[in-house]
C-alpha cells in the first residue's frame, strides 16, 4: 500500500482548515469523514425534522448527575462536521480565558495567551468574512470586520437590545459568519431562519464553501461515510495509519502523519479503543487524560410572553448578544461568568425543550404552551463550565454496527456551574421584563463540547502540546475541541477555525526540519 502524507479524520472546522492549508503546501490529503458529502441547495431543507440527519446519531450512552445531550449542537455527521449547523456567531475567548487558574484560582491554565492566537483570529476572519458592528463595545475582541453588520433584525432581537438598553447592558449586533452583502458567487442572507438547520441558501459561511473546496482544489480528496475504527501504529511507537469501513467493506490507509479531527466524544474514543501492547491503556495516553476533563457550555433560555407578535423564527436565531457578564463573577462570589443574546427558536425545537425541562408537558399540556408561539421571545445564555477530572469518555462493553465499543460519557455540573446559570437566568428575567414582556419559562440546556484531550505544557498532564501534537506520538496530531483547557463563554469555533490555522503553519515547519 502506497503512503501518503496525511490522513486526517474528520473535515469539520477544524480538519477541513488542515486539509486545505496542507494541501496547498503540496502534500498528498486524504480525509475521512464518517457522513455523506452534502450540498446545501440540493441537500438540506426548511424543515426541522429534516435536519436531523446533520447531527451524529449513533448510539452514545449519556450518564452522570448531568446527563447531557449527545447530538444536536454538540456534533454533526457529515462533510463540515457540526460547523455545517452552527448558529455562526463568532466570538473570540478573551485574554482572561487562557489563565483561569492565575486569575480566579479555578480549572486550569492554558499553555498559550490571547496574544498567541490573536494573529490568527485576525486572518480568519477575513478568510470566513465576518459581518459585524463598525465599532465592538468589548475592545479588543471584535474589531475591523470585513463585512457590515446585518441590519435586517428580528423582532426577538430588538426585544432583546431593548431590555438591555434599559437596564443599562452595552449590546450589539453578533458578528457573524453569514454574508450580509453578496460574496463572489454566494448571496447574502434573507433571513431564513433555518440556520441550525443548514443554509439552503448557503449565505452562511461553513466548511463547504470555504476550506473544503479549497483542499479538494489542491488535490486532498475526501473519502465520505467511511468510519474510522482502528488507529494503527509502528512498532517504534508511531502512528502508521487507520482502518476505516466504507460500504461494508473495510480498508486502510498509511501515511508519514495522522491528524484527529473528529471531536471530543470521538476522538477519545478511537485512542482507548486502539490500545495495543506498546499503548496498553490508550494511544498517547500515557498521563491517562485521554477522555478526561469533557466540558460542555450552559445554555438556558427564558421564553417571554409579549402582547403584540414576536415570530421568533424570522432570521438567524442569534443576532444580537451582550458581553457584559463575561467575567461577573468575580463581584458577585463566583468564578467567571456567561455571555447572553437572543436566541430564537423554531417551533419543533422549542416544543422539545419544554418537554425535555418537564416531561409532564406532553399532549394537551403542551399544545396549549405552544398556541402562544407567535407571542413568544426567547433569549439565551452561554455559560462557562470548569473542568472536572470525573467528566470523561469511557468505552461501554457493548459494540456499535463496526465492532467498535459504544461510548460512554460521564457528566455532572460544578456547583460554580450551576451559580453561573442562576444569575443569568436572573438577568434574563430582567431583560424580559425590562422590554415589556413577561418571563414565564426557564428552559435549561447545553450546547458544545470541548475537552477529552487537553493541551499542555506537561506530558504527565496532558495529552497533547499547544498545537495538537501528542507527546507520545510524535506523528500523531489531534485538533479542535478536544484539546480546550476550560470552556470559555464565548462560542467555541472562531477559536477552532484560529487554532488549527496555527497548528497547519506548525506542522509545515516541522516536516520542513524532518522533525516529525
Amino acid at each position: 500500500m502506497n503512503e501518503i502524507d496525511v490522513c486526517i479524520v474528520g473535515t469539520g472546522a477544524s480538519g477541513s482548515v488542515l486539509a486545505a492549508e496542507l494541501s496547498k503546501a503540496g502534500l498528498k490529503v486524504i480525509c475521512l469523514d464518517a457522513g455523506p458529502l452534502r450540498e446545501p441547495k440540493r441537500d438540506f431543507a426548511s424543515d426541522e425534522l429534516e435536519a436531523e440527519k446533520l447531527y451524529w446519531n449513533d448510539p452514545r450512552i449519556s450518564l452522570g448527575h448531568d446527563p447531557i445531550d449527545l447530538s444536536r449542537s454538540n456534533s454533526g455527521k457529515g462533510v463540515g462536521g457540526s460547523a455545517v449547523h452552527y448558529t455562526a456567531q463568532m466570538l473570540r475567548f478573551h485574554h482572561s480565558d487562557f489563565r483561569t487558574y492565575t486569575e480566579e484560582g479555578v480549572g486550569e491554565d492554558w499553555p498559550i495567551q490571547y496574544e498567541d492566537i490573536e494573529p490568527y483570529y485576525n486572518r480568519m476572519q477575513k478568510i470566513l468574512q465576518l459581518s459585524g458592528p463598525s465599532r465592538f463595545p468589548w475592545e479588543p475582541y471584535g474589531e475591523r470586520f470585513p463585512l457590515p453588520q446585518h441590519h435586517d433584525l428580528s423582532n426577538n432581537t430588538l426585544k432583546f437590545r431593548e431590555g438591555c438598553e434599559r437596564l443599562g447592558l452595552k449590546h450589539a449586533v453578533s458578528p457573524l459568519a453569514i454574508l450580509s452583502v453578496p460574496f463572489h458567487d454566494r448571496e447574502p442572507c434573507i433571513n431564513r431562519g433555518f440556520c441550525e438547520e443548514g443554509c439552503m441558501p448557503d449565505s452562511k459561511t461553513t466548511p463547504l464553501n470555504t476550506f473544503v473546496p479549497e483542499a479538494v482544489k489542491h488535490g486532498a480528496k475526501i473519502i465520505s461515510d467511511a468510519m474510522v475504527t482502528q488507529l494503527l501504529m509502528n512498532k517504534d511507537g508511531t502512528a502508521k495509519g487507520v482502518i476505516y469501513s466504507k460500504n461494508g467493506q473495510e480498508h486502510q490507509i498509511h501515511a508519514r502523519l495522522v491528524i484527529l479531527a473528529s471531536y471530543v466524544v470521538e476522538t477519545p474514543r478511537l485512542l482507548l479503543h486502539s490500545a495495543n501492547a506498546m499503548f496498553p491503556d490508550g494511544i498517547a495516553n500515557s498521563s491517562g487524560v485521554v477522555g478526561k476533563y469533557v466540558m460542555t457550555n450552559t445554555n438556558d433560555q427564558i421564553i417571554v410572553k409579549y402582547d403584540e407578535e414576536i415570530r421568533m423564527y424570522r432570521g438567524n436565531p442569534v443576532q444580537a448578544l451582550t458581553l457584559d457578564p463575561y467575567e461577573q463573577g468575580k463581584k458577585e462570589g463566583y468564578a467567571r461568568g456567561f455571555i447572553m443574546n437572543s436566541y430564537g427558536h423554531r417551533p419543533v425545537r422549542l416544543a422539545g425543550l419544554f418537554f425535555e425541562n418537564d416531561v409532564s408537558r406532553y399532549g394537551e399540556s403542551l399544545r396549549e404552551i405552544m398556541l402562544d408561539y407567535n407571542h413568544y421571545g426567547s433569549f439565551a445564555m452561554l455559560g462557562e463550565v470548569l473542568p472536572q477530572e470525573q467528566n470523561r469518555v469511557t468505552l461501554s462493553s457493548e459494540l456499535d454496527e463496526y465492532g467498535v465499543p459504544i461510548p460512554i460519557v460521564h457528566f455532572s455540573f460544578h456547583e460554580n456551574d450551576k451559580k453561573i446559570r442562576e444569575a443569568a437566568k436572573n438577568l434574563l428575567v430582567n431583560i424580559g421584563i425590562a422590554s415589556g414582556g413577561e418571563p414565564l419559562y426557564h428552559l435549561k440546556a447545553t450546547a458544545h463540547l470541548m475537552g477529552g484531550c487537553r493541551m499542555g505544557d506537561n506530558p504527565s498532564t496532558s495529552v497533547v502540546n499547544s498545537y495538537g501534537q501528542t507527546h507520545d506520538v510524535k506523528n500523531l496530531f489531534i485538533v479542535g475541541t478536544p484539546t480546550y483547557v476550560t470552556a470559555p463563554s464565548a462560542n467555541p469555533t472562531f477559536t477552532t477555525y484560529s487554532l488549527a490555522l496555527r497548528s497547519s503553519e506548525y506542522i509545515l515547519d516541522q516536516l520542513k526540519k524532518q522533525a516529525i
